[in-house]
């Protein structure tokens, strides 16, 4: 009759154990959120295994490559282990121990047994249980650790699946952000720059990321004057590329009014100010040039200083005022003016260019840049540009580049150009 009755016990609480994993099984499939499915573990081991006392810690993904373990659900302890970090020495267990066996006096010492959770050989989580009988090798309290292990383990690896769905969702969700801030970008950048007897104009444009901050122009204002310009906005992704879409709708919408640069700046810094509320500025460095009178207007908002290369010197352009987007209005707005030019090159970039380091953490500089553009002053566009590039990666040895890299290069033989 002993028998029969323990027989019977097994069999009603093996029942149970199988009821209580469909249950949870269910709201698994069900999709309910993490916290739901802690309670129910929490409620199905205090009711079914009548669990005096529990503590899970569960491996939480950290950013960064250090590890941190939570304590998610704890009931029937004197401490509350919710805020008591784990012990370092708990976390090589891979085997169901006793808790006295492996701790040194502590606050876990009123915990019996240690059921570890691995998942591909990997603990992903602790199980600290007291209540159960203290014989180990009892059939029954290896019954009742394995139910603990078996349960764990569903509902650990559940969630884990669940943050790798989120993770899976995020991702997507950044590659869908970007793909529209590229498809944004690329609006931005003129489809045909001029190539013409006495104008050639030739732009290079390498993002960090798939999307940048970079922004380059060029627009034909009149029959004798036309404008350039070069821009780099703070930030990146779809807040930049919105911002810099609308930063050159207005600038173009702007040109078409005045060739007044002082006007398009001031204008532009209020719609910058209006669109990005203080939170994002620009640098931008605008030229125009008047074939007629050979002359050259520009102004320079806190944008690395563009390079203007005539009779074999290198000028630093850098009159101006501060970026765009932080001042309203400008504390002060000058324009730069040079005479008499007849065969020049304007080139123009983004830090990123002079930015670019080597093995020796060295920059490659403005100094090497305008030794370059010096050599290579009457080189074809194109020749010029790609021999830039092939110079950084040689300096760089071939390693990505650090910051968006663009720039625009822009020459000029007036005396074809009257003749056109």
């Amino acid at each position: 009759m002993k028998i029969t009755d323990t027989l019977q016990n097994q069999f009603e609480l093996k029942e149970l154990e199988l009821n209580s994993l469909l249950e949870v099984t269910q709201a698994i499939n069900n999709n309910l959120p993490e916290a739901s499915l802690y309670k129910i573990y929490n409620f199905t081991l205090r009711a079914n295994l009548s669990i005096k006392k529990l503590a899970l810690y569960v491996l939480q993904e950290q950013e960064s490559l250090s590890e941190q373990w939570e304590c998610k659900t704890n009931f029937g302890t004197n401490t509350s282990f919710d805020k008591v970090s784990l012990p370092q020495h708990f976390l090589p267990i891979q085997k169901i121990s006793y808790v006295r066996d492996l701790d040194e006096p502590s606050l876990f010492g009123e915990f019996d047994i240690l059921i570890p959770v691995l998942h591909k050989e990997r603990v992903l989580a602790l199980v600290f249980v007291s209540g159960l009988k203290k014989d180990i090798d009892a059939s029954s309290t290896q019954t009742g650790t394995t139910f603990i292990q078996a349960l764990s383990n569903i509902i650990i690896v559940a969630i884990e699946n669940k943050k790798l769905a989120r993770r899976q969702l995020a991702q997507e969700a950044i590659r869908k952000e970007m793909e529209i801030a590229q498809q944004v970008q690329q609006f931005l950048f003129p489809k045909n720059l001029p190539r013409q007897p006495g104008l050639s104009v030739e732009a290079s444009y390498v993002p960090h990321y798939s999307v940048g901050g970079d922004y380059y122009d060029f627009i034909q204002l009149t029959t004798n004057y036309f404008l350039v310009c070069i821009a780099d906005v703070s930030g990146k992704g779809i807040p930049a590329a919105l911002l810099m879409s609308n930063f050159q709708a207005a600038l173009r919408t702007i040109a078409r009014q005045t060739m007044n640069l002082k006007e398009i700046v001031n204008e532009l810094n209020y719609q910058v100010m209006q669109s990005a509320n203080g939170e994002n500025f620009i640098t931008f460095f605008a030229a125009i040039f008047d074939k007629e009178s050979r002359k050259l207007l520009y102004i320079n908002a806190g944008h690395i200083p563009p390079l203007l290369i005539y009779q074999n010197q290198v000028t630093q352009l850098d009159q101006g005022t501060v970026m765009l987007g932080s001042f309203q209005p400008l504390p002060f707005l000058n324009q730069g003016v040079i005479y008499d030019l007849d065969d020049f090159l304007l080139f123009a970039y983004t830090d990123g260019l002079t930015e670019t380091f080597n093995a020796n953490e060295e920059e490659f500089g403005i100094e090497r840049l305008e030794q370059l553009l010096t050599q290579q002053a009457s080189s074809e566009l194109p020749s010029l540009h790609q021999e830039i590039f092939d110079t950084l990666t040689e300096f760089n040895g071939g390693k990505e580049y650090d910051d968006d890299i663009t720039f625009l290069s822009v020459r000029v033989d007036t005396s074809q150009l009257m003749q056109g």
